[in-house]
């Protein structure tokens, strides 16, 4: 992809903690994620937690100016769960549709550190963008080197022909929120022919 040839980003979908206890290295990373998607103008797309780096994340594109639409289940907002101050908040009947939805909803994806919720969330997009499903950059943003051990184990999954090396493309490893963001316009769009490559 030459310089003049950037992916149109509007909607970027983040999983991330909801965990109030992590370092505050995580939330300054999530503060910086949500400034600058909102400087660009794209809407964030998250999981409509009221705390931790996802909550993080809203309040700082909201307070940048930007749009934040949250997705969650019906269940999570009877209890309570929900941030109450986001640009829209879409309701879903289970966790797989809210999933969906926001892969659905937009134009790429940033994966924060996080519990196995936000691990689960990052392996099933990887394996929607193998299967031809999800064609849109998927940014492991690995600060502090949170994401050392689960990075390493998919490449060994390539390594020992469990993936595809074509495979190893799948995902972008970025340091800090500033090369994240810039990777979601510069990563190449998935070639939906690799659906013919899914099976090893």
């Amino acid at each position: 992809m030459s310089s003049m040839e950037r992916n149109a980003i509007k909607s970027v979908t983040v999983y991330c903690a909801s965990s109030t206890q992590v370092d505050a290295c995580y939330f300054q990373a999530a503060r910086r994620l949500g400034e600058l998607l909102a400087e660009r103008g794209v809407r964030v797309i998250n999981g409509a937690g009221c705390i931790g780096l996802m909550s993080a994340v809203s309040d700082a594109a909201l307070e940048a100016g930007g749009e934040v639409t949250g997705v969650i289940p019906s269940f999570m907002v009877e209890q309570g769960w929900h941030h109450k101050g986001l640009t829209e908040l879409r309701v879903t009947e289970s966790m797989h549709e809210r999933k969906q939805l926001m892969a659905d909803l937009s134009n790429g994806v940033v994966a924060l550190p996080g519990g196995c919720g936000t691990l689960e969330e990052l392996l099933e997009i990887i394996t929607w963008k193998q299967l031809g499903l999800y064609v849109h950059p998927i940014v492991i943003l690995n600060t502090q080197g949170f994401f050392d051990a689960i990075i390493s184990q998919l490449h060994r999954a390539v390594d020992e022909h469990f993936m595809r090396p074509q495979h190893a493309s799948i995902w972008q490893v970025a340091a800090t929120p500033e090369e994240a963001v810039e990777m979601l316009y510069t990563t190449p769009l998935w070639d939906t022919s690799v659906r013919k490559l899914a099976a090893i």
